[in-house]
């Protein structure tokens, strides 16, 4: 699973948060990492220079082999939190896209067993 760090010039410290968010991403998504072939991180400050709540941004871009993106936003107080947000958001949208599709794929190869010949037995 590739991980891409991107940033623009309103964060500062872009290379150590870039480490720190790999590796975020990487412990968080790792039982992902047969489904997932590539996962973008877009974090910027809203405002700029200014304060103001929530005003740090965070995107994460999952990319599962054969399926659509999966994009989730978080926005918080910090560069840290709305890492941690949006990875949070992230785990869940992939269990429950690809949980799915396990469980489509389960159904297509377990033989149906109709219910009356469950009862005749």
């Amino acid at each position: 699973m590739q991980i891409q760090f991107n940033s623009d010039e309103s964060v500062e410290g872009h290379e150590a948060l870039g480490r720190h968010a790999k590796e975020v991403a990487q412990k968080a998504l790792q039982r992902f990492e047969g489904h997932v072939t590539r996962i973008e991180i877009h974090v910027r400050d809203v405002n700029g220079d200014k304060s103001g709540a929530d005003d740090k941004h965070c995107l994460i871009e999952a990319r599962p082999a054969g399926r659509r993106p999966i994009a989730v936003r978080a926005r918080a107080g910090s560069l840290h939190q709305a890492l941690d947000s949006a990875t949070r958001k992230l785990v869940r949208r992939l269990d429950s896209t690809l949980g799915r599709q396990v469980a489509k794929r389960r159904a297509n190869v377990l033989p149906e067993v109709s219910v009356e010949a469950e009862l005749e037995s």
